[in-house]
């Protein structure tokens, strides 16, 4: 979890800097229902409209920060209370990054930090390909973390391989292939790939840091609205086009 705290500590700095951490200004954070989050997609098997996982939304002086996890919950306290809190699950994790993604949009650094709705996700999967073709040619690729519409849209046109740890997924085929378990199978599908794709979840899930030390030295991309802060303070790459 070095690289959460890394960001943690990034961000005090920028928070000392402009001494905003001795305003009372209040962060607030909520579970965002699947309506909310991503509205009306055609596709029905999302995390977020299978009832596995929920968006955290912090705002900070009208800036929107959101952060997926699967043990949510309300929040409200001062910028101090996000920096000092510990960071020992993820509804904590959660509240952090959904707060650090607020902040740094409304500090200018971040952008997309709030997730695509509607055929959002669709779009994402065709300029995803798109991406990965003019920039890496047909690399081998690993997706870390099921997200249904880039898995279809990378199925089509790359050797792909997909690991999760929802349960209900794992040993089942989707898109022609069978969904590896990612409590085990993550280092075996890293080693394999030319190219990774990680759900910016990890960031929250505590497995951002050894996915990205199985990964080295080959390209890690994360995706997601999740990862945005994270991402800028760290100088992580993040491909995430149609978030806002």
């Amino acid at each position: 979890m070095k690289s959460l705290h890394k960001a943690k500590e990034e961000l005090r700095k920028i928070i000392n800097k402009g001494n905003l951490g001795k305003e009372m200004i209040m962060v607030r954070a909520k579970p965002l229902t699947p309506n909310e989050a991503i509205g009306n997609p055609e596709r029905n098997d999302f995390p977020l409209l299978k009832g596995k996982e929920r968006l955290m939304q912090a705002e900070f002086r009208g800036s929107l920060g959101q952060a997926f996890t699967d043990m949510y919950g309300d929040f409200e306290g001062s910028i101090s209370d996000v920096l000092d809190m510990e960071l020992t699950n993820n509804y904590r994790r959660a509240i952090f990054v959904a707060s650090l993604n607020a902040l740094t949009r409304y500090l200018g650094l971040a952008e997309g930090t709030i997730h695509c709705r509607d055929e959002g996700p669709e779009e994402c999967g065709k300029k995803l390909v798109e991406f990965i073709s003019q920039n890496y040619g047909s690399p081998k690729v690993a997706l870390v973390g099921l997200q249904p519409a880039i898995a279809d849209h990378l199925a089509r046109r790359f050797e792909l391989r997909i690991v999760d740890v929802d349960a209900e997924n794992i040993g089942r085929c989707k898109f022609g292939l069978t969904i590896l378990d990612g409590n085990r199978d993550t280092e075996k599908v890293l080693r394999w790939c030319d190219l990774a794709l990680v759900t910016g979840t990890t960031a929250v899930n505590q497995t951002m840091e050894p996915i990205l030390e199985l990964a080295s030295p080959k390209e890690v991309i994360f995706y997601g609205v999740t990862i945005a802060g994270v991402a800028k303070l760290l100088e992580l790459r993040r491909f995430c086009p149609c978030s806002t």
